[in-house]
């Protein structure tokens, strides 16, 4: 079984919405499976890496925000919880010697930004702060921006919405481009004049439990868990494989992984 092939210039791992505390202990044992097979030169996340309740603001729609000092132990296990769950992912990278890792901010990262700017004498607790970013040697890009490797563009994929919200990233963007945020698997290609372009929904790995997701209020949905390797080549050419995960379980180049 060949797991390196020639000309693979640069090899990575991309990983969706995880929600720590609300991750799904099975899917992340896949992921981290997967990335001691793989072994990856890149690691990129694609954020909401914490479900931050603590600091959503959905939770005072329909009554009075309490004082902070109310708030704030919470916001702390909350913190407590994302680094943890982060412990795990960097611990597997740290096996395989993977030295450049991205954690792009997603909407719900960003729900800690938004508390430290209604409070603003709070230190520490700004998203990238609070998860340590620095000290863990990941890249930092703020909540909206797009990071690009090769040919590829990545963000969180809070921009566009809709059924086909693939589609409507490219019709929009015009590029290749990989995003989490629906918590779906989804993938749309059209053809240029300059060659096939495509964008790539890559799912979630978020506990899909409906009491684990009561703000739904009973509706189904239609999220997968699931991430993606990419392999990078000559001039910025690229291949997506993107890994979906069913009942704990998954396969990736001939090797079954049980994360239950």
């Amino acid at each position: 079984m060949i797991k390196q092939d020639k000309g693979v210039v640069k090899r990575v791992v991309v990983t969706p919405d995880k929600h720590f505390p609300l991750a799904d202990s099975k899917a992340i044992s896949c992921v981290t499976q997967s990335i001691e097979i793989v072994k990856p030169d890149v690691y990129i996340d694609l954020g909401d890496v914490g479900e931050w309740e603590g600091s959503s603001h959905w939770q005072w729609r329909k009554k009075k925000r309490p004082p902070l000092e109310y708030q704030t132990p919470f916001i702390d296990q909350d913190i407590k919880d994302v680094n943890k769950g982060m412990d795990i992912i960097d611990e597997a990278l740290d096996k395989v010697n993977c030295k450049e890792k991205h954690m792009i901010e997603g909407n719900h990262d960003d729900w800690m930004n938004r508390f430290v700017d209604e409070h603003p004498y709070l230190k520490g607790y700004r998203f990238n702060e609070c998860v340590k970013l620095k000290e863990r040697g990941y890249t930092y890009h703020p909540a909206g921006q797009y990071m690009k490797i090769g040919k590829l563009a990545l963000y969180h994929g809070h921009h566009f919405a809709g059924i086909n919200h693939t589609r409507n990233h490219l019709m929009r963007l015009g590029t290749n481009v990989m995003y989490g945020h629906h918590h779906d698997i989804q993938q749309s290609s059209v053809t240029h004049l300059d060659g096939v372009k495509s964008a790539w929904s890559i799912g979630c790995l978020k506990d899909m439990k409906a009491e684990k997701n009561d703000w739904l209020g009973g509706r189904q949905h239609n999220w997968s868990h699931a991430f993606a390797v990419v392999d990078f080549y000559d001039k910025g050419l690229f291949t997506v494989h993107v890994v979906q995960i069913v009942n704990g379980k998954t396969s990736l180049w001939g090797e079954v992984l049980d994360g239950n």
